[in-house]
């Protein structure tokens, strides 16, 4: 590891920080639904989503070098930038985590990313090319995620129609593992990049590194970083998503994690960042409502889905007054 000046080293702790809490209130999402069924407890689940989020993280690169080329335009900005839009995630989320509502980090950190970035150097900062995969990630986690749920669901349906329904509990119980595991896999491959993209730009900004470039070092880091924030908490948002929005059968919870899952992975593919909120939530809402619509708690999705919207103008107008305050004192 190379040896870091000490602005840089805040900077960089501000990120771990965002990371940590990406851990404690987003990765979660990946193993509500396993919690709600009761096909595992939570200590169990946790532990699950811990291993496999770290692991996801060494899958690819593609959805981190987005992060740290795509946004926002290095040549423009600094590690004031960086740091102000760490502390508007640690901020935002930490107060939606209050209030057991699952927040998105992958969009709080693009538009703590802008936010700061205009206060920085204006609408230059911003890169357009990066802001389309945005919003293709908004449409895929949106579409693909319910309509993967639902159609699985269905599929189960048409499979299972002349099974026992306690034959059915057992069986996708077992399968719920393999969905849950899938789930939280997906959300390291793509939630866990972002921050190790950040990282990594925040050493190109610092000049420790000659050029953007993801270093394996970091990717252990954030990765571990990640897992322990899974570990420590994240029961209000399970409660939340996986027992609050609807109530889930194991095979529901099935059809939600893979329909999910699978998003998730067609994203990280193409480098594209997408919230694995979103996705799960959708998915969610297409595996419960497919018997019927009044399954799904229309009200607490309602609740859901303004944090989503508000999470863009308040973490964005939340880095652009940090970086104003930083550039004013240092």
């Amino acid at each position: 590891m190379p040896e870091i000046p000490f602005g840089l080293a805040v900077v960089l702790l501000l990120v771990l920080a965002a990371e940590f809490v990406n851990g404690w209130t987003d990765a979660p999402n990946a193993i509500a639904t396993v919690v709600s069924t009761r096909v595992l407890s939570p200590r169990k689940a946790v532990v699950l989503a811990t291993v496999l989020n770290i692991a996801g993280t060494f899958i690819g690169t593609a959805v981190a070098t987005t992060i740290g080329k795509g946004i926002v335009e290095a040549s423009v900005i600094n590690l004031t930038t960086i740091g102000a839009a760490m502390v508007s995630i640690v901020i935002w989320s930490t107060v939606a985590w209050r209030f057991g509502l699952p927040t998105s980090e992958s969009h709080a950190l693009v538009s703590g990313l802008a936010g700061a970035g205009f206060a920085t150097a204006g609408s230059k900062a911003l890169l357009w090319a990066g802001w389309q995969k945005i919003g293709i990630g908004i449409l895929l986690s949106t579409f693909l995620g319910f309509f993967g749920g639902l159609i699985i669901i269905v599929l189960i349906y048409w499979t299972c129609k002349r099974v026992s329904a306690g034959k059915v509990r057992k069986v996708f119980g077992k399968l719920q593992i393999l969905s849950a595991a899938f789930m939280a896999l997906g959300h390291g491959n793509n939630d866990g990049q972002k921050f190790i993209g950040a990282f990594c730009l925040a050493l190109f900004l610092g000049g420790v590194i000659p050029e953007f470039a993801i270093q394996w070092w970091v990717v252990v880091l954030c990765s571990v970083v990640m897992g322990i924030g899974t570990s420590i908490g994240g029961y209000r948002i399970i409660k939340t998503m996986g027992m609050k929005m609807v109530h889930l059968e194991p095979y529901q919870g099935f059809a939600a994690e893979t329909g999910a899952a699978l998003t998730i992975q067609l994203a990280s593919a193409f480098g594209i960042p997408l919230s694995t909120t979103h996705t799960i939530s959708t998915s969610i809402i297409g595996a419960g409502s497919a018997k019927r619509l009044s399954a799904v708690r229309w009200g607490v999705v309602r609740e859901i889905v303004l944090a989503w919207v508000l999470t863009f103008p308040i973490c964005g107008g939340i880095s652009w007054l940090v970086c104003i305050i930083f550039q004013n004192i240092f």
